[in-house]
């Protein structure tokens, strides 16, 4: 079973019922996985925007976009308008298939896993995780990276409050850390 066919059958009913929602439309769900991958070196190394890029479209299925500086930081040596990483917004099946492959066989693959911070919510019902390595996916071969690189990764849904985001993204298999 894919986790959309587990979203509408066992996700829907119990979220339904613990938060007593009158209608289906109220049940939050998940609406976008946005991966952020900052490349810090790219002003030393003009190539290693390329590489990330790679890394992230292997990761993602997905082509990402190039990130730009929006102010100039001197003290960063950074101007304005500097590609300076890339992101990929996942929507549909593609992010449905990202969050069975994060859940089921990334974050199991990290070092002392014990759960993932359950206080990373914003507040508006959208969780914020942090990935310290990219090879922690089974795409990225250990031989063939230059650098490790650590990614942002975003899960927004619609949920009103961070109580029904957890509620959700719980039910989903995201393993959360005891609180």
């Amino acid at each position: 079973m894919d986790l959309k066919e587990k979203y509408n059958k066992e996700v829907v009913p119990a979220l339904k019922e613990k938060f007593g929602y009158k209608s289906i439309m109220e049940v939050p769900k998940l609406e976008k996985i946005v991966i952020n991958m900052g490349v810090s070196d790219v002003k030393d190394n003009s190539k290693a925007l390329d590489v990330a890029m790679g890394d992230l479209t292997l990761i993602a299925g997905q082509k990402p976009i190039v990130t730009k500086a929006k102010k100039s930081i001197a003290a960063f040596k950074l101007r304005e308008g500097m590609n300076i990483g890339c992101k990929v917004t996942l929507r549909n099946k593609k992010m449905y298939d990202f969050a069975t492959k994060l859940f089921n066989v990334a974050l199991p693959r990290v070092r002392d896993f014990k759960g993932v911070n359950p206080n990373s919510f914003d507040g508006r019902g959208n969780y914020n995780m942090g990935v310290k390595e990219q090879i922690i996916f089974p795409e990225i071969e250990y031989d063939k990276i230059d650098k490790v690189r650590g990614m942002d990764i975003v899960f927004v849904t619609t949920a009103k409050t961070d109580e029904e985001a957890y509620a959700l993204l719980e039910m989903l298999g995201l393993p959360f850390a005891e609180k």
